[in-house]
């Protein structure tokens, strides 16, 4: 059985900036950084939902 991966929301928030760029798909930026291209959408579409709020995370903050 295979474990979740998790990506820190640096790295979601750099792959969204990504999708912004011109003459580039969402779905060849997905496979060019080794994810699913649904995987991309949702964190795109979850950050212009709530963008203040966009991967906050579950766990408690480090000191």
């Amino acid at each position: 059985m295979t474990q979740r991966r998790k990506y820190s929301a640096e790295f979601k928030r750099e792959a969204i900036a990504l999708t912004y760029q011109p003459g580039v798909s969402c779905r060849q930026i997905a496979l060019d950084i080794g994810i699913n291209p649904n995987l991309l959408s949702r964190w795109k579409r979850e950050a212009e939902s709530s963008s203040d709020k966009a991967f906050s995370g579950s766990g408690s903050p480090r000191d």
